[in-house]
């Protein structure tokens, strides 16, 4: 990176059943309006916004930052799926980093409907199809909805080629349970054994229980970030930069393979996760928390082993022996992750930075780490892109 970039302030509100929340515009206000508290800023200082969404009309950005503020600046809608939150802050941070803008802001949030996703233009192709082909060929299910088919299907090569139980996948459900307890951002907070989760009502036999899958969602959450000269001009705190950052999107591996974990994703986690490490000269045993991408307990288990956090087919002894929590390895998902903390696709990723950059900054509470100095963000969109950031404490 040219310059050092810092995440001077972030903010998110609590995450809310569909037909619950506040309509999208409001949301994102109060979420920008918080951030920009936290950073003691106002609007006026942002030079550029990006706006992360992926269920919504040309421009819904403009309409959800106007309330703010309408200083003029760009502002830039981002649709890469389950990672646009951080695919906006990616960009805002390369704009900082360039030098183009000084001061940006990143936005992310999501007005979503009860059920399963699913496609909204029908009179066209889907950039799913040759996924949809994927999964038809490596696993069939056809009565199964497509998200859990993908990474349901993920799982099950998983326990196929390691003998990987069903309850692995259940005791990391049960391990967000517990960390999302503390967490009042979380849509669900209730502590549940794994034995509650097995017995969940199955959504794919032998595979995948309803628990196991994370609930649709409303809510937005942003982050301002801004250079070291602006930061010290403004008197800004400059506790967390962003230490190394990547962005992955699909390479022939992906169908190639006919492996399911690759369809969803594992190759490209692999290599943002690695462009990362060797940029910063760290590695995964040096993290000390880590928020990734578990909008199914099956992806948290192959985000383990893409992300270098345990040894490919390790994951099952890395979950048995809790290396995957407080007092082992690296705590995963403090938050409780999408699967209790919510899934509203455009928020994601700017609530797990939010989750991080308190976690550095030491005010996460009963939550907290010990001692965080650094923390890996994971955050993946089917389709593809995956952007892997890692944070400093500086």
């Amino acid at each position: 990176m040219q310059d050092a970039v810092y995440v001077v302030g972030v903010g998110m509100i609590p995450f809310t059943k569909p037909g619950s929340s506040e309509p999208y515009p409001a949301m994102a206000a109060r979420a920008t309006r918080l951030a920009l508290q936290d950073a003691g800023l106002e609007y006026r200082h942002i030079a550029q916004a990006y706006v992360g969404y992926v269920y919504g009309d040309s421009t819904s950005g403009q309409h959800a930052l106007y309330p703010v503020g309408m200083t003029g600046i760009p502002i830039f809608n981002v649709n890469n799926n389950c990672s646009s939150g951080s695919t906006a802050l990616f960009l805002a941070r390369q704009a900082v980093e360039s030098g183009a803008v000084q001061c940006a802001l990143a936005l992310g949030f999501e007005q979503m409907s009860p059920g399963a996703l699913g496609s909204v233009f029908q009179d066209r192709p889907s950039p799913f199809a040759p996924f949809d082909a994927a999964a038809q060929e490596l696993v069939g299910a056809a009565d199964v909805p497509l998200a859990l088919r993908y990474f349901g299907g993920a799982g099950l090569a998983h326990m196929q080629q390691y003998g990987t139980p069903l309850s692995t996948f259940a005791k990391i459900r049960a391990k967000a349970s517990r960390h999302a307890e503390h967490n009042p951002m979380a849509l669900f907070r209730k502590v549940v054994s794994t034995e509650e989760v097995l017995a969940s009502p199955a959504l794919w036999p032998g595979v995948m229980t309803r628990l196991m899958a994370c609930p649709p969602t409303c809510g937005a959450a942003a982050a301002v970030v801004c250079s070291a000269a602006f930061a010290q001009k403004h008197g800004l705190d400059r506790s967390v930069r962003i230490r190394a950052q990547a962005m992955t999107t699909d390479t022939p591996v992906t169908f190639e393979a006919r492996d399911m974990r690759e369809v969803v994703g594992a190759s490209m986690a692999r290599a943002a996760a690695d462009q990362v490490y060797a940029h910063a000269g760290v590695g995964p045993h040096d993290l000390d928390v880590v928020e990734l991408h578990d909008c199914f307990a099956q992806n948290e288990l192959i985000s383990y082993e893409a992300l270098g956090l345990c040894p490919p087919g390790e994951a099952a002894r890395f979950v048995d022996d809790g290396h995957n929590t407080y007092g082992g390895r690296v705590v995963t998902n403090p938050s409780g992750g999408l699967l209790s903390k919510g899934h509203p696709l455009g928020a994601t990723g700017l609530a797990q930075c939010t989750e991080l950059v308190q976690q550095l900054r030491g005010t996460s509470g009963l939550r907290q780490v010990p001692g965080a100095r650094l923390a890996l963000q994971h955050n993946l969109g089917l389709g593809g892109a995956c952007v892997v950031t890692l944070y400093e404490r500086s």
